[in-house]
């Protein structure tokens, strides 16, 4: 008897590993999907279930799937029998994916997004450096070993999910606090926004960090960990430079040790046959009494352009165009775009990310193909309406200041 018991509980226990990543939800059936009750939490037995405290009326749930580190499609079938839907899905820590996806009652879409997780373990020997308490706890979900989607909105309604390993081209991302997924509102930066601007077929890798500057990512092996999963025709978005201004000492300067420093990352794609491409820091809040903003960041942006120049890297100018941006929002609304003085909430990060896929339409990248279908002409001298600006906030809140100014 006991043996039969514990087949039947390992047959449970393994019914969302291996290729079987197919969930049913909501009560909806569909053969080779396994169905997903309201009330299965994680656990590491199963493999799958909702995050704590579960899907509840119509409040934002979280789904968790138990896999290996890489890249995903996850086909999602949203809408619900009974009644009209509206259903918002980020993924890890609140990378947007899709933006209100609204369905009639009795109306099922299915939409499909890739979605990349990792792990800080590097392959061959080693691991990234996390730092403690920020990304160890509060930021566990950008490395543990599961796939977690959020689902929001007036009315989220998921009827089924099937997730695949995905073969495909990975932008990875390296930098400070103004482009690492912050795991908090009313936080928020333009690397967590990205995703949203790209259709499936395209994998963003967010390795960026608070308070990171290019010689603090070096030694927590933060670059090691993305080259050691770099293909040919991936590319490496690289942004720094609010931290590295305020170091100092003999050699330390923006033409000199920063530039240095930034051409290691630059060779070190190229070497994994990928392609880097450089971004200006985007400006702090720090507008002048005539509406015109005030550049804080020295020359390191300028060594930024220089560096693009000397070795024939695309540029992402996002230091001119956020001055752009931040002027035309002008001064009585600008704070509305930030949480202090140099981070940006939800409306600001969605407007710089719109900027950076400008900056890949410019530059002409192979890229621009995966750009969404309803992408319309962006021009930061024209931003959008912070009245209409609509995504919904993520439950979990934070009154702690990232790493970094």
């Amino acid at each position: 008897m006991r043996r039969w018991i514990f087949l039947l509980l390992l047959v449970i226990s393994s019914a969302a590993r291996a290729d079987d990543w197919k969930f049913s939800f909501g009560g909806a059936t569909a053969d080779g999907f396994t169905p997903v009750p309201a009330d299965a939490l994680y656990s590491d037995s199963s493999g799958y279930g909702f995050e704590p405290p579960g899907p509840s009326d119509d409040k934002p749930f979280y789904f968790s799937v138990k896999l290996p580190e890489g890249n995903y499609n996850v086909k999602l079938v949203l809408g619900d029998a009974n009644a009209a839907s509206d259903t918002t899905v980020k993924a890890e820590l609140r990378r947007l994916m899709l933006e209100s996806v609204k369905t009639d009652a009795g109306q099922f879409v299915t939409r499909t997004i890739t979605v990349n997780i990792r792990t800080p373990a590097i392959p061959g020997g080693g691991r990234v450096i996390l730092k403690k308490p920020r990304e160890a706890i509060l930021e566990a979900w950008a490395w543990d070993d599961r796939l977690t989607l959020e689902f929001n909105g007036p009315h989220p309604a998921l009827r089924t999910m099937e997730i695949t390993p995905a073969d495909v081209p990975t932008v990875f991302i390296l930098g400070d606090s103004t482009v690492c997924d912050q795991a908090a509102e009313p936080w928020n930066s333009w690397g967590q926004m990205l995703t949203r601007f790209f259709k499936p077929g395209v994998a963003v890798a967010n390795h960026a960090e608070s308070g990171e500057t290019l010689r603090s990512s070096l030694h927590a092996h933060r670059l090691e960990k993305v080259l050691s999963l770099m293909k040919p025709g991936d590319y490496l978005f690289i942004q720094y430079g609010h931290n590295d201004m305020k170091e100092h000492g003999p050699g330390i300067g923006p033409f000199t040790s920063y530039k240095t420093d930034l051409a290691k990352f630059v060779d070190g794609a190229r070497a994994k046959g990928g392609i880097p491409v450089l971004v200006t820091s985007m400006n702090r809040k720090s507008m002048d009494a005539s509406g015109h903003i005030v550049n804080t960041l020295g020359d390191y942006p300028e060594a930024v352009r220089q560096l693009a120049h000397e070795k024939n890297v695309p540029l992402i100018d996002l230091n001119a165009m956020s001055k752009t941006l931040y002027e035309a929002i002008g001064p009585k609304n600008l704070s509305r775009a930030f949480v202090d003085g140099t981070h940006h909430d939800a409306y600001g990060s969605y407007e710089l990310a719109k900027c950076v896929v400008l900056g890949i339409q410019q530059n002409k990248l192979d890229l621009a193909k995966f750009i969404v279908d309803d992408w319309k002409p962006f021009d930061p001298a024209h931003p959008d309406s912070m009245d209409d600006f609509d995504v919904p906030p993520s439950p979990k809140s934070s009154t702690t200041k990232p790493l970094g100014n």
